[in-house]
């Protein structure tokens, strides 16, 4: 599967030890991410992790295009709905683009943690039926 990260600046820390923690999952997957995550994420983990621009140049709008082309098959994007800066990606477009094309998406630790225990079971496989 294909599975993109995206975190806001205080959330950057909490993705990188949720991919520390599941490490051994993600690394059966394609995995691509905003510039600053990957890097953040890479370097702590050692996965391959495809890099697009930071967020606020344009990576959140390489991400969404890749959904739009169904190229993104899970988003797990941690995001700060309490602090969030202008310049932080806008979730609302990504959100909206999921949901149009059934993506699967995780805004915080507990439901990417419930989707990628579901994605090691396989519970996740239902999109190759509906593409």
């Amino acid at each position: 599967m294909h599975i993109a990260l995206i975190a806001h600046d205080s959330k950057k820390e909490l993705m990188i030890q949720f991919c520390i923690a599941y490490s051994g999952i993600l690394s059966k997957h394609s995995l691509c991410a905003t510039g600053t995550t990957g890097k953040q994420v890479s370097e702590a983990t050692g996965l391959s992790i495809q890099q697009y621009l930071i967020g606020s140049q344009g990576g959140c709008q390489q991400i969404g295009a890749k959904i739009s082309c169904n190229e993104i098959d899970l988003l797990l994007f941690f995001r700060d709905p309490l602090n969030r800066k202008s310049s932080e990606p806008n979730e609302h477009d990504l959100l909206r683009l999921c949901d149009v094309h059934n993506i699967p998406v995780a805004t915080n630790i507990a439901t990417a943690e419930a989707l990628v225990m579901a994605l090691e079971r396989g519970d996740l496989d239902w999109r190759e039926y509906v593409r």
